[in-house]
């Protein structure tokens, strides 16, 4: 089970949000590379790199931060945040991206899902965000008529086998995430799933890889990592 550092990028900044709301911003630091090094020194495989300008704008905002991440880093990076073309995706990738998450145009658009599915393979990777079992796109702002597993079983007939679940009630919260959720989730799609909102301990961590088995391939931390809540090395050696 991959641990994922977040970094969400707001006006070039490291922020964290509190259940998404643009209003309830948190700025951690002015320098993203920095912090994508500390994570790396860390222990770190992987990052999680959103866009929030992208997100609510409909196109990416901070590729000049990405393109310095992977050429300084050398970290493995997934990103998203307004990815809403198969250009986007296509230039994502060339910068060197490892993968790139659908959400928005994911959840409103099949056809272009099955051609980006078809041209990219997993490459790309599919994030449901929900909130009380139905999607929201837009930046979190809207929302789809789509319910969480009614869209995961749409991905899995399309062939993904693998998403990113977002509980956004638990996004930014430190209330733990929706364990219930996520074992519905598991159980009733048999997907591989990275999930991510409201890890607020430790604990929260031992309760998650006892779902390892289940299915559950990550855990995205952002504001428990960035408030102190625990060490990257301390949650490293809970995955051991």
């Amino acid at each position: 089970m991959l641990i994922i550092p977040a970094i969400d990028l707001r006006g070039g900044k490291v922020v964290r949000l509190f259940q998404g709301k643009f209003n309830q911003e948190k700025v951690y630091s002015s320098d993203p590379v920095k912090i994508a090094k500390h994570w790396a020194m860390a222990g770190a495989k992987f990052l999680h790199i959103v866009d929030l300008d992208g997100a609510s704008s409909g196109a990416p905002k901070n590729l000049e931060v990405l393109k310095k991440v992977i050429s300084e880093v050398g970290v493995p990076v997934e990103f998203g945040g307004g990815v809403r073309s198969m250009e986007t995706i296509s230039r994502l990738l060339a910068l060197g991206a490892q993968r790139v998450i659908l959400g928005t145009k994911a959840a409103a658009d099949e056809e272009f899902l099955k051609k980006a599915r078809k041209k990219f393979g997993e490459k790309i990777i599919v994030s449901i965000d929900a909130k009380s079992g139905k999607v929201l796109t837009q930046g979190w702002n809207r929302k789809a008529a789509k319910t969480t597993l009614d869209f995961a079983q749409e991905l899995k007939d399309l062939g993904f086998k693998q998403i990113i679940y977002t509980d956004i009630s638990k996004d930014g919260t430190l209330a733990g995430p929706n364990i219930a959720g996520i074992k519905e989730l598991l159980k009733l799609t048999g997907l591989n799933v990275i999930a991510s909102g409201g890890v607020s301990d430790l604990k929260d961590l031992v309760k998650l890889s006892k779902l390892k088995k289940q299915g559950l391939v990550g855990v995205i931390i952002g504001k428990a990592l960035y408030e102190g809540k625990f060490t990257l090395v301390e949650a490293l050696k809970i995955n051991k």
